[in-house]
């Protein structure tokens, strides 16, 4: 592994990069804070596939473009003198420190669920009016479910036993079931929600993160469907015009794989 010179020295490089970039190329000089958002975007879930694939080469490269983007940003930002690379590497070095009592004071926490519900009560301390206002509005409901869940166990707002939470969720799964039978479909989305929001919560208790879960799923769903294509396709078939026996035949194959 790299000295710390030269991970600074890299660092300053990637910086004078950026510099250049943004005085000299075209594109680079267009963007803005807006422009940029929905590429960093891409390039976090560009890194979360990384990450579920084991891939770490393509975990590091897909690291550089959104170390690329966080330079970007800060190179923007020092242009209106609103702030630089400076004060945002700053400003979150305070955070983990003021954040972090238990490392740089004398307060004595005994495990990993303690730390939790210290940071959030010193999130409260520093101004904040409730534990849910640092969960973005914007993320998918699936992840948005997991992190409010963690948010209010960091208080003490939570079951005590998996087995209430499992039971939790047969109860929701009831309550679904009773609004299909009546064929609302307004209730029936209602309550598949609430099935969800309590498997997720399910989920956390047996400590599977349940957006990775769903995800290794639906690459694990891609994988198969792609082989009964190819499998088809050397049979000169198109899949319109299989049965289902046939291409369940090809399906089991692609599990054996």
């Amino acid at each position: 592994m790299n000295s710390r010179a030269d991970q600074l020295k890299a660092f300053d490089r990637l910086l004078t990069i950026m510099d250049e970039l943004r005085t000299q190329c075209p594109w680079d000089k267009k963007q803005t804070m807006q422009t940029l958002r929905s590429l960093t975007i891409e390039e976090t879930y560009e890194l979360g596939d990384a990450i579920l694939d084991h891939n770490l080469e393509e975990v590091k490269k897909e690291l550089g473009d959104l170390l690329l983007h966080l330079v970007f940003y800060a190179k923007i930002g020092s242009e209106t003198n609103d702030f630089d690379i400076a004060d945002v590497a700053n400003e979150i070095c305070e955070k983990l420190i003021h954040r972090h009592p238990h490392i740089y004071s004398d307060v004595k926490v005994k495990d990993e669920d303690e730390v939790k519900r210290n940071w959030e009560q010193l999130k409260l301390k520093e101004g904040k009016k409730s534990v849910l206002e640092g969960v973005p509005k914007g993320l998918p409901a699936l992840v948005k479910a997991s992190r409010i869940q963690e948010k209010v166990t960091a208080v003490g707002f939570d079951w005590e036993e998996p087995e209430q939470v499992w039971e939790k969720v047969q109860e929701e799964l009831q309550e679904f079931k009773t609004e299909i039978a009546k064929d609302d479909h307004d209730a029936m989305e209602a309550e598949f929600g609430d099935v969800l929001f309590s498997l997720v919560n399910y989920a956390r208790f047996l400590k599977i993160n349940p957006e990775n879960a769903l995800e290794r799923t639906n690459k694990k769903f891609i994988g198969r469907f792609q082989y009964l294509e190819q499998k088809a396709k050397g049979l000169g078939k198109e899949l319109k015009d299989m049965t289902l026996a046939e291409m369940d035949v090809f399906w089991n194959e692609a599990k054996r794989r």
